[in-house]
């Protein structure tokens, strides 16, 4: 049977771009989305066009009972959970920190962080040895943002990241030997459309210059760490922060 990934946040971006690689390396697959619905059926038809089990399943990862639903859904269509790509993330308009609201920061903490720890917790009782699973890999998708602090654009952002770095490290280490293997990836400047949501779509190109290799990156480039990181050629890998962000 085909191994089934778990992909938060897949209607688009490092997402779609995971998901795409993931069905040719023969994964079966749960792209879950929250608002694009549009995307996420497209990239669902092209995936089952070209020959991938595949389901989309919408839930707001910020919220526990539809995280719930959704972990219901891959246990009624798969019945298994072999890797969790938590990739669902936002951020907002590029603002200093003396004018951020509770509100704002609260936004980016329930998608950011709470949706990661939700959505782990869920995997780590279908995975574990503990709870009669097979194992499995996680695989969080951080930021260099939380190495870098974003300042004078979203430091809200780049703490968010900081904290699923943390809980990258512990959680991998309080699972390892329950046959569960936990690693982040660490995006730098890449090319997708979550620059427009901080009020700047050609940032990559403003930035580019910072990058010691001189380019911002594909999402293609980002999938295919995370990819490596969910397979067993990582079988010895976890805790890792996998920075992969041409040199920052």
């Amino acid at each position: 049977m085909s191994r089934v990934m778990l992909i938060t946040g897949a209607s688009r971006g490092i997402g779609a771009a995971t998901a795409r690689l993931a069905a040719a390396e023969g994964y079966a697959l749960c792209l879950n989305y929250h608002h694009r619905q549009d995307a996420a059926q497209q990239l669902l038809d092209e995936l089952q066009r070209s020959g991938a089990r595949a389901i989309a399943v919408a839930a707001d990862v910020a919220d526990e009972a539809q995280v719930a639903a959704l972990f219901a859904a891959i246990d009624a269509e798969f019945g298994r959970l072999d890797v969790l790509v938590n990739n669902a993330g936002m951020l907002e308009r590029q603002m200093r920190l003396e004018d951020m609201d509770a509100a704002r920061l609260a936004r980016v903490l329930a998608v950011n962080v709470t949706g990661s720890f939700l959505c782990a917790r869920e995997a780590v009782r279908r995975m574990s040895t503990l709870h009669g699973g097979n194992g499995g890999a996680i695989v969080n998708v951080s930021s260099i943002a939380a190495k870098l602090g974003a300042p004078n654009e979203y430091i809200d952002y780049a703490a968010a990241k900081g904290a699923i770095d943390s809980m990258t490290l512990g959680l991998a280490k309080e699972v390892a030997a329950e046959g569960i293997r936990v690693n982040a990836v660490r995006p730098g400047v890449i090319r997708t459309e979550i620059h427009a949501s901080g009020g700047e779509p050609g940032r990559v190109e403003r930035v580019k210059a910072s990058v010691p290799m001189g380019r911002g990156g594909e999402a293609e480039e980002v999938a295919q760490a995370i990819l490596w990181l969910a397979s067993a050629k990582a079988s010895y890998t976890s805790g890792a922060l996998l920075d992969v962000s041409g040199g920052r």
